[in-house]
């Protein structure tokens, strides 16, 4: 059986990590991908990764400043059926004759992807791109205030923007490729790295607006909370002064913490009866310490193994990117690969996104040479339809007609649906009566679940009854995919398992997103965030240099250092893994389009998140080691580090020699550019210490305002990095109305809200974007649809089949 993409044709025009892991994705799903670079190679070829988003592809050297070098883009175009792009919209594009428009009119077949820093327009549109510098002005630099105990925003680490920027052309590509399918004609896909970090705002943005609008009951909530974790989700020290996270955020999974643990002799104590939620601070702060305490009596390996005979324990140890290669799970379910290259030898890396059983993916052959190809054209025509006359989709909704089913809790699973619902697809979300989705529960203003529950419509179902699975199979006649977060045989039980629904719909994509694969050791153990953060390297690298401390002399300092990396592995892990499954999902239903197949698909959260760490989740001999985030959690270097201005604080983002010698001339201090300690980029690491001396002394002259209007102009990446919380931004700044990126919407409860815009849009969007859905608030309007008349919908309410809040 053939890829999803194979006999696609692909031109990457891109530079960089993000349009090049959007088309590694493609080339590992079967797109054949020619990498047009300048003579010189992409620039950013000499970063330790490039070895693994250069993988699959040839690659062609072309000046496109030369009319030879046009011409012969002009040529590979009228094959091609897919262009990705990433040119800013200062017309370079343009210039270039590189721009959609100029290669729509030769291929109106063309689905011309570009990947921006910031969007097309706007204030910020032509600001330099790079992921510290977006991050540092939409506010999630100061999201991390209070990790530390010192003032001012702390240094971003991982590069949620550019991971999630590059999941979203490939949804919007796939997308806009299923379009294609029926009206024959291309299309423009648009993502910025700046939407890439929309996913990880879960909240703010309502809040900002909600204690605008009501500040008596909304602008407590708003605090900035740096207090302890809470005892489901604690890092603890072990033996041997290592580290290990849990997970267990569901009563059921800490209560098997506790068990395992042999802690349950605290339910003996009055003070813990009842559900550890609703525990007193004092019972709370003696329960911690009787876990930090007890866990510190055993080694990683000696509690793994305890967790593991448990099998309802969430966690794992605290690994850097590179230890995790050597995962157990991973290395077992075929998540990492070893590729020979011809100069680096052995690489290790990640596999495909996710495991398509009938039409599985497969990582591409070592990085080409730049220009190894240059004498070369796609290896066949492109195969894609002319127009049939078929109906398209309505505008900016490439998924209409699609019909997702989601069984799906908390934030990951749930939120890659949202994607596909904002792409056009019809998601309907089946829960659980009497409450629905137990992260309802867990947000006493329902605003995390209107953003993970956005685009939808819900119905709440008992699944252990007889009746509400034949309510089910009913849905699933008319569905084209099955995404859910259940353990291994949970579906089964519940009349949704792959053979159940295949009886039912035989061509039926069915998306099992879990902690681990399906051949792990761990398949049937529980996951939650904080597993792969800790496993994947995100958390440790955001933690700073130091961390996590391997000899601790008082239990206060255990507290506090476990603080300090709960507030490190934040909750971007499930964000990072919903893109994937949104990825996954849409390769899979392409797949089905093209070659009428239908099959299991398989997401885990380790390969996610190693993607979203994918600076560093490879190795081969000679690697460069990943720059480490200073003790202060200022930043990589003196370059590209946060400092304290007259008023405020700035982010500092400088990557390339030209851009430090343009911001000693703004500065007009020629005297850095020529210090033979300074002169050169080997140079300055080697007195990178002495650098943050004078840059901190220069910063300290002018307000953060100031030097972001001077160096901006300059095209110098510096700007103000707490001018703005992310919610304050979303909800506010000028420039993201600009882009479409806080659409209106009509909550049925929170009222009139601008809610978090799209991850990607295909032909500018649709007209308007759903809001959040209550728990059921489909119920009775989609039993009608299934073919239940008024009267027996009243008896499925009084029976309890179904509910609604």
């Amino acid at each position: 059986m053939p890829a999803p993409l194979d006999g696609l044709n692909v031109l990457d025009l891109s530079r960089g990590p993000v349009g090049g892991t959007t088309t590694m994705v493609l080339a590992d799903f079967g797109a054949d991908v020619i990498k047009v670079e300048p003579p010189s190679g992409d620039r950013f070829r000499s970063l330790p990764a490039s070895p693994v988003w250069l993988r699959g592809k040839r690659s062609v050297a072309l000046d496109l400043g030369t009319e030879a070098g046009r011409d012969r883009l002009h040529e590979l175009t009228t094959d091609a059926d897919i262009v990705v792009a990433s040119f800013a919209p200062d017309g370079d594009a343009a210039r270039c004759q590189a721009d959609f428009e100029t290669l729509r009119h030769l291929n109106p077949r063309l689905i011309y992807c570009n990947i921006s820093g910031w969007g097309r327009r706007g204030a910020y549109a032509n600001y330099p791109a790079n992921e510290g510098v977006i991050a540092a002005k939409s506010g999630r630099m100061l999201a991390f205030k209070g990790q530390l105990k010192r003032e001012g925003p702390a240094f971003a680490a991982v590069q949620v923007g550019a991971h999630a920027a590059s999941q979203g052309a490939v949804q919007g590509i796939v997308a806009a490729l299923l379009a294609r399918e029926t009206s024959g004609l291309g299309g423009l896909v648009e993502t910025s790295v700046l939407q890439g970090l929309i996913p990880y705002e879960l909240r703010q943005m309502m809040l900002v607006q909600l204690a605008e609008r009501d500040p008596a009951n909304y602008a407590e909530l708003l605090a900035a909370r740096a207090g302890m974790p809470r005892l489901n989700y604690h890092p603890v020290m072990v033996a041997e002064g290592r580290w290990m996270q849990m997970a267990n955020l569901l009563e059921h999974l800490f209560i098997a913490f506790l068990e395992a643990t042999d802690l349950t002799d605290l339910f003996a104590d009055p003070r813990f009866q009842g559900s550890p939620a609703l525990w007193k601070p004092d019972a709370i702060e003696d329960a911690r310490d009787r876990i930090l305490l007890r866990m510190q009596e055993h080694t990683v390996e000696e509690w793994m193994a305890i967790f593991h005979a448990n099998g309802n324990v969430a966690a794992e140890p605290f690994l850097t990117a590179q230890t995790a290669l050597d995962h157990p799970d991973m290395l077992a379910n075929g998540d990492l690969v070893d590729i020979d290259h011809p100069r680096l030898g052995s690489i290790r890396q990640l596999a495909p996104i996710a495991r398509l059983e009938e039409t599985p993916g497969q990582a591409g052959a070592a990085a080409p040479d730049v220009g190894a190809d240059s004498g070369a054209s796609f290896r066949a025509p492109s195969t894609a339809n002319g127009l049939n006359g078929s109906a398209a989709p309505a505008q900016g909704r490439p998924l209409e007609g699609v019909t997702v089913l989601e069984f799906a809790t908390i934030i990951a699973t749930p939120l890659g649906t949202s994607l596909l619902a904002d792409l056009g697809a019809r998601v309907i979300k089946v829960e659980p009566t009497g409450g629905g989705d137990p992260y309802r529960g867990m947000d006493s203003a329902g605003i995390m679940a209107a953003k993970v529950n956005a685009a939808k419509e819900s119905i709440c179902i008992d699944l252990k009854s007889e009746t509400g699975q034949a309510l089910v199979h009913d849905l699933i006649a008319q569905a084209d995919a099955i995404v859910h977060n259940y353990r291994p045989g949970v579906p089964e039980r519940l009349g949704i398992g792959y053979e159940q629904a295949r009886a039912i719909r035989p061509d039926i994509i069915w998306v099992s997103a879990n902690g681990y694969g399906p051949d792990s050791p761990s398949a049937n153990r529980p996951s939650a965030h904080p597993v792969p953060g800790a496993v994947c390297g995100g958390a440790v690298m955001q933690a700073g240099a130091g961390m996590p401390p391997t000899d601790c002399d008082s239990l206060e300092a255990i507290r506090e250092a476990s603080r300090q990396l709960m507030r490190a592995n934040e909750a971007n892990p499930d964000p990072n893994t919903s893109v994937v499954i949104a990825s996954a999902t849409t390769l899979a239903l392409l797949a089905r389009k093209r070659f009428g197949v239908g099959q299991r698909v398989f997401v885990n959260m380790l390969v996610a998140n190693g993607y979203a760490n994918a600076d560093d989740f490879l190795r081969y001999e000679g690697k460069t080691p990943r720059p480490e985030v200073d003790a202060d959690l200022y930043g990589l270097s003196a370059l590209y580090r946060l400092y304290e201005a007259q008023s405020g604080w700035v982010f500092l983002g400088i990557l390339l020699d030209e851009e430090w010698s343009a911001f000693c001339q703004s500065v007009e201090r020629r005297d850095l550019a020529a210090d033979a300690r300074f002169a050169t980029r080997e140079s300055r690491i080697t007195h990178d210490d002495a650098l943050v001396v004078e840059l901190s002394t220069l910063f300290a002259t002018r307000d953060a305002d100031a030097w972001e209007a001077l160096l901006v102009e300059a095209h110098v990446g510096c700007v103000r990095a707490d001018a703005a919380t992310p919610g304050q931004f979303w909800a506010e700044d000028t420039h993201v109305r600009a882009n479409g990126l806080a659409p209106e919407s009509e909550h049925p409860r929170l009222g009139a809200l601008r809610r978090w815009g799209p991850l990607v849009t295909v032909d500018g969007g649709p007209d308007s974007y759903g809001p959040g859905v209550l728990a059921g608030q489909h119920t009775d309007q989609i039993l009608r649809e299934i073919g239940r008349s008024a009267d027996e919908v009243v008896q499925l309410r009084e029976t309890g089949v179904v509910w609604s809040e």
